[in-house]
């Protein structure tokens, strides 16, 4: 249930973000439904404006995203995925060599400590990031920033760069007929429990997998037909952009100049050598190059995920190389950050 107060805020989110879509889509910027309401609520959020989005809200809406992506899960789809076992591979280690490429950067660049070095150059995974951090003398709060800039500035480049260069897949875009009500409330329904035992056994992203789960199971079967009618994606796209945005909310200018700085070169960094080997890998497979950029790129998964289905690109491919990308972190961050990462602060 919301309160009065965190209902005000969330109303004011919800439309300052619907005003940044709405101007987006008038200047016809790519992927306007998510990169629209980042940038307005960012830049609310920056004037001193408290804007947030409730946690049951935000969970629903990572739900919703995850069926949209197994909606488009085919038979062809799986077949296609034969292919893959190679972009896996590389996906980890174009991981650890944009991790070392950005400490590099934070560290002898613009001189952070080794310990909020590593933990900014993550090339994802931000809550496990933060939490982690926590346990360590880091500057959380320098973390928190070129983290949020990583995740901001690749949702408003990714759809930039893919429209620019003509990334787009040159197959006609088949579109699903919506489902019916009764069979939209059903699937979000099993959507959500299924992400509840995710959460449970500690998946990352678990309630955006649960959806995906539930859609792809019921759609190859062929137990339920459709996507997600345009009345509840296009809200949740919105609500997904408006998120983003959020990270910034009560922070003042001088507090991220130079976290906002640094989170934008290692950003600059990060996007080279994942469009790089995004190249060679699509030569190499055959798969179109926008969705291997769009699951190449370091951002949050349920922020790609969402500009896959926006972008029309292979949601099932973004959706795993993401997964396999957080799962990689969850054990690779721990191991890079030896000692630190089991040290409080405060601890010697």
């Amino acid at each position: 249930m919301i309160i009065k107060p965190e209902f005000h805020t969330f109303a004011l989110t919800a439309l300052v973000g619907s005003m940044g879509a709405l101007l987006a889509s008038l200047l016809h910027i790519p992927a306007p439904f998510l990169s629209g309401p980042a940038l307005a609520v960012t830049i609310t959020g920056l004037a001193g404006v408290k804007l947030g989005i409730p946690a049951f809200i935000r969970n629903a809406c990572f739900v919703v995203v995850g069926i949209s992506m197994g909606t488009s899960v085919t038979p062809s789809v799986i077949d296609a995925a034969k292919t893959w076992p190679l972009s896996f591979v590389v996906v980890l280690v174009a991981v650890v060599i944009m991790l070392y490429v950005a400490y590099w950067i934070l560290h002898y660049g613009f001189g952070y400590d080794r310990t909020t070095a590593m933990l900014g150059a993550s090339p994802g995974h931000l809550s496990y990031i933060i939490s982690l951090g926590a346990e360590t003398k880091s500057d959380l709060a320098t973390v928190s920033i070129v983290q949020s800039v990583r995740v901001l500035a690749l949702t408003l480049s990714v759809p930039l760069i893919v429209e620019y260069f003509d990334l787009v897949s040159t197959e006609p875009l088949i579109t699903n007929p919506p489902m019916g009500f009764f069979t939209l409330a059903l699937t979000i329904a099993a959507s959500l429990l299924t992400g509840w035992l995710f959460l449970r056994w500690k998946f990352p992203a678990a309630l955006l997998l649960g959806g995906v789960a539930i859609s792809i199971g019921t759609h190859i079967t062929g137990l339920t037909e459709g996507g997600v009618p345009s009345w509840l994606s296009l809200p949740v796209y919105v609500l997904i952009g408006c998120l983003i945005g959020t990270r910034f909310s009560n922070v003042s200018l001088m507090e991220v100049r130079k976290g906002f700085l640094a989170g934008f070169v290692v950003t600059i960094a990060v996007m080279v050598i994942a469009g790089t080997i995004a190249w060679l890998i699509s030569r190499v497979t055959g798969v179109p190059l926008n969705a291997v950029m769009i699951a190449y790129a370091p951002g949050g998964l349920e922020t790609m995920a969402a500009m896959a289905v926006m972008m029309h690109a292979d949601t099932a491919y973004v959706g795993s190389h993401h997964v396999i990308r957080l799962l990689f972190l969850s054990v690779l961050m721990p191991l890079v950050m030896g000692k630190d990462a089991r040290k409080r602060d405060g601890d010697t």
